[in-house]
C-alpha cells in the first residue's frame, strides 16, 4: 500500500467520524486529532486552540452544537503527501439540526486538514474551517 492509498484510507476514517459528528457525537472525531500538545483547531464555533485539553474540550462543545446530521460530501480541492505529513484543502458538505433549531439545514465548510504520522498512525495536527465558500465583499472582515 502506498503513501497516498494510507492518507487516502485515513481521510475515509475520518469521514465516517464527521457523520457521527454531525449526530453530536465527538468521540471517533477525537480519535483521529493528535493528542499533542502541539495540536491546533481553528473551528466556526470559535477562535484558535493549541494542545490535545483545549482541542477536545472545542471538538466536545461543537458536537454539542449539532444533532440528527449526515456528512453528504467531503471535496477535496487539492492534496499533498509525503512518507511523513499531508494536507488537504477541501469543502465538506453536511446537513445537522444546528444550536436551537429543529430544521435540518445544510452546512458548507472550506476545510484545511493536515495530517502527520504518529507511531505509524495518521493523526490531525491541523484542521480549520470555516464556513467562507463563496465570495464576500471586502468589507465582510470588518469587524463591527
Amino acid at each position: 500500500m502506498t503513501t497516498q492509498d494510507d492518507v487516502d484510507d485515513f481521510i475515509e476514517q475520518f469521514t465516517r467520524a464527521q457523520g457521527e459528528f454531525v449526530k453530536g457525537n465527538p468521540e471517533p472525531v477525537k480519535k483521529c486529532f493528535s493528542h499533542r500538545q502541539d495540536v491546533t483547531l481553528g473551528n466556526p464555533f470559535g477562535p484558535f486552540v493549541r494542545g490535545w485539553e483545549q482541542v477536545a474540550a472545542v471538538v466536545d462543545h461543537a458536537a454539542s452544537q449539532l444533532r440528527d446530521g449526515e456528512m453528504v460530501e467531503a471535496e477535496t480541492l487539492k492534496s499533498y503527501v509525503t512518507p511523513e505529513l499531508a494536507y488537504l484543502v477541501g469543502v465538506e458538505r453536511s446537513q445537522a439540526k444546528v444550536g436551537g433549531r429543529n430544521a435540518v439545514t445544510p452546512i458548507s465548510l472550506r476545510v484545511t486538514t493536515i495530517v502527520a504520522r504518529e507511531d505509524g498512525v495518521w493523526k490531525i495536527v491541523h484542521r480549520h474551517m470555516d464556513s467562507i465558500t463563496t465570495a464576500r465583499p471586502a468589507e465582510s472582515v470588518i469587524q463591527q
